[in-house]
């Protein structure tokens, strides 16, 4: 059809003069401006010798220096074809043959449309096979880029772009578009889950907790293709909820409670297997003879330690994700921000039940937490978890296995003392095997854990997993084995993490159950020992 002929030869048109501008966009992309520093640099020297000087590389900008009109650009004459073909569907706003009305307009706006949206996926760049992806930051400048342009639309031809844009970018918010396809959100999902948080779990990636990002340990680009801290740090996750918006966060939030829940249902199977050992070892912490037996005939305590630390990586890379969605809708939609905050402060639940209360407060966590806000009882993890229950368990059972777990836990953390991987390194904050990230699994397991089973028990569960984790941790003062206390102190660390991170813990809780002093000399003997690293 004529019209449709048309509005493609427009569409192929724009999609050039789009492609051109994304170009020209990445060259201020602050990644560029490594080769003029080197040219600097090699200038200075080249000026000290008395050499002859280094021709410069060309700068950004400089094809826009004209030396006369008469010479037509490919850009130029491409708006020139745009601005005619523009002028022609513009000409006329309807079409009438009989009983049809044609709208020339219309049919340009659809392929507009349908071209940005495979436009946003296309500039992902993404490649299964060799896992590469492009960085948020990057893709934010391109799309702004190209939606530039199709603004500048406007002035050539009356469609409204707008509504495109919301269109296209709403659809890019869910894990598909409208025809069934992936979009920016199902892939950066996958991406960070498939492959950043399971680089992690390889012990080739750590969170750091002074640099707010995931840190790369390894330079061997056979292991790791990319830079963990590129993809992980504030700037990139900012972009990232800039991209996929509040919806897309959120759909990354669920995927990331999802594979939270299949992890704690494998640590209640474990629980399970260690069910008698466990309720003896709870009722007998203050007996060191029978604790020590008991201890012996445990199963499975690196498997226990390894989950709750995988639980815990994600839930670091999560709340680095809540803080960037936080800080753009600060930007964006401070008023309405400023409302959620005080639902979130002043829940009125005087005048209520306790159980309409707690489903008020449920509801305004929901909305606190979509925000980005922290919570003290993540609602995403509880529904998470009670969407995965064990089968057969009643729920009394299930409370019971949900203490034992936090037995298991405290039981199982004085282990990690004899792994060299446990090393603390202060200028990262945090342990290399990533353990320091149990604090985080502890208190929102826990947390979720029994709001779920109802008992409204938080604070003395933790505080028993507290006593539990503090009388095995000082056993370890009694060693004489180095292999057992190899990274005693880092260990030591992590009670003081756990209390740190707690909104149902105090640090005078703390210290009657563990001497703060030895957390202090722990803290001072591991900055130490990364000092002699470091020399």
């Amino acid at each position: 059809m004529f019209l449709d002929e048309m509005a493609k030869e427009a569409k192929n048109i724009i999609t050039n003069i789009c492609d051109e501008h994304c170009l020209l966009s990445d060259q201020l992309l602050p990644k560029n401006c490594a080769q003029q520093i080197v040219q600097a640099v090699n200038r200075k020297k080249h000026d000290k010798k008395g050499t002859r000087p280094l021709q410069e590389p060309e700068k950004p900008g400089a094809e826009s220096y004209r030396k006369t009109r008469e010479e037509l650009t490919t850009m130029d004459l491409q708006h020139m074809a745009l601005t005619e073909l523009c002028f022609s569907i513009n000409y006329c706003g309807a079409i009438h043959v009989w009983d049809h009305i044609f709208a020339p307009r219309e049919y340009l706006a659809q392929h507009i449309e349908t071209r940005f949206n495979k436009a946003l996926v296309g500039m992902l760049m993404y490649n299964p096979d060799t896992q590469e992806i492009a960085k948020p930051s990057e893709l934010l400048s391109s799309v702004k880029a190209y939606m530039s342009v199709l603004q500048g639309l406007e002035n050539y031809v009356h469609i409204d772009i707008t509504r495109i844009f919301n269109s296209v970018l709403l659809q890019q918010t869910q894990p598909q578009d409208t025809h069934g396809e992936k979009t920016i959100t199902a892939m950066y999902t996958n991406w960070y889950l498939d492959v950043l948080l399971r680089k992690v779990s390889t012990g080739q990636i750590m969170y750091s907790k002074n640099q707010r990002a995931f840190v790369s340990l390894t330079t061997d680009e056979r292991q790791l293709n990319f830079n963990a801290e590129e993809y992980s740090d504030i700037v990139e996750l900012r972009a990232l909820s800039e991209l996929v918006g509040p919806y897309g966060m959120k759909y990354l939030s669920e995927s990331l409670m999802w594979h939270i829940a299949s992890q704690v249902i494998e640590l209640k199977k474990l629980v399970i297997q260690n069910k008698e050992v466990l309720a003896e070892l709870r009722t007998n912490f203050d007996k060191p003879e029978v604790m020590m037996g008991l201890h012996k005939r445990l199963l499975n305590l690196d498997n226990v330690l390894q989950r709750m630390t995988i639980i815990g990586v994600i839930l670091c890379f999560r709340q680095l994700a809540q803080e960037a969605l936080n800080n753009v809708l600060d930007d964006r939609i401070p008023f309405l921000l400023s409302s959620i905050k005080d639902f979130h402060h002043y829940v009125p639940t005087e005048q209520d039940t306790q159980l309409l209360a707690n489903i008020r407060t449920q509801i305004v966590n929901e909305m606190a937490s979509a925000a980005g806000l922290p919570i003290k009882v993540d609602p995403a993890l509880c529904t998470a978890l009670r969407a995965q229950k064990m089968e057969g368990i009643s729920p009394d059972e299930d409370y019971q296995i949900s203490c034992l777990l936090m037995v298991f836990v405290a039981i199982a953390i004085p282990k990690l003392a004899r792994s060299d991987a446990s090393t603390y390194k202060a200028t990262l904050e945090g342990h290399l095997n990533n353990s320091h990230c149990l604090a985080q699994a502890i208190n929102h397991i826990a947390a979720a854990m029994f709001t779920n089973c109802g008992m409204g028990d938080i604070e003395e569960r933790l505080k028993e997993f507290l006593a539990l984790a503090s009388s095995s941790l000082l056993k370890l003062g009694q060693e004489t084995d180095k292999e057992i206390v190899r990274n005693r102190e880092s260990v030591y660390l992590l009670l003081d993490e756990v209390v740190k991170d707690s909104p149902f813990l105090t640090m005078d809780l703390l210290e009657s159950c563990f001497p703060y002093a030895l957390i202090r000399n722990a803290y001072h003997a591991v900055c130490r020992q990364s000092e002699l690293y470091a020399q």
